[in-house]
């Protein structure tokens, strides 16, 4: 279970990062954040492949999500080179080509995943869309993060790049909650609800309610916090209530991974 978890969460955060940058431009930002937030990102995909490495998941089926993944994160190492000679079409190639290797890592790990309820088929396609929007999750509210320290460094940067990228984090959440509530669709509809509703109520609520309340409740409020603070350009205080939202959305995936393994559902 936490080597599935571990690579589960750590695959999606890196590649996250990846998918955020191609909403921001280094012709306006400059290429020293993206050689930081690419080359963040290639540590944090180099860990996962190491960690797997060492502890193989149990509950996969094939090595092609671990492959993907390596090429993804080859990918990004060479971006984070050819973004730092200023060469921002082929960068932008590398990017979108690193992104699209990511993706397709986590979407064939989730159709890889053994332990799921069976809901006439319907299972690998919800761990599928879960694990998509919680890869655009946690990649844009850590890059947002990031992003936020950078007017420590450019203090004269546009404020637009960060509204950009609030509104692409509050997007993510949107689409998280969104794909939460098919997962209780598809399960109204394939098994009895009421006995849904008690056994992640009350059986499993010492995972449930973390994961609804750093998940969900937690970020809502802060994202509409920190739009508040970027629209009157107090770049400092939306850099700690993001910073905030990171550790809640962090808890709430890693609450989500614990109820995949205690339920084999993905919410």
């Amino acid at each position: 279970m936490i080597s599935s978890t571990f690579f589960f969460l750590f695959s999606q955060l890196g590649v996250g990062m990846m998918l955020t940058l191609l909403f921001i431009s280094p012709r306006s930002v400059g290429n020293s954040f993206f050689k930081f937030a690419s080359l963040t990102a290639a540590i944090l995909l180099g860990v996962t492949l190491g960690f797997n490495f060492l502890f193989p998941s149990p509950v996969r089926q094939s090595q092609v999500p671990v492959i993907f993944l390596s090429v993804s994160a080859g990918l990004t190492l060479i971006y984070n080179r050819v973004v730092d000679l200023d060469k921002f079409a082929a960068a932008f190639v590398l990017l979108t080509g690193a992104t699209a290797a990511g993706l397709v890592a986590v979407a064939t790990d989730s159709l890889a995943f053994t332990h799921l309820l069976s809901l006439g088929g319907w299972e690998h396609w919800m761990l599928l869309i879960n694990h998509l929007a919680a890869t655009a999750l946690l990649g844009s509210v850590m890059l947002t993060m990031v992003f936020g320290h950078w007017y420590l460094v450019i203090p004269r940067l546009s404020i637009d790049p960060l509204k950009r990228l609030t509104k692409v984090l509050i997007a993510a959440i949107a689409i998280r909650i969104v794909t939460m509530a098919a997962s209780f669709a598809v399960l109204d509809v394939k098994l009895p609800f009421a006995a849904v509703l008690h056994e992640l109520f009350v059986q499993q609520g010492i995972f449930f309610w973390p994961r609804v309340i750093f998940g969900v409740l937690v970020p809502t409020v802060l994202a509409f916090m920190i739009w508040s603070t970027v629209k009157i350009h107090h770049t400092q205080a939306a850099t700690g209530l993001l910073y905030l939202a990171v550790v809640a959305l962090l808890f709430g995936e890693f609450f989500s991974k614990f109820l995949l393994f205690a339920v084999s559902i993905p919410i």
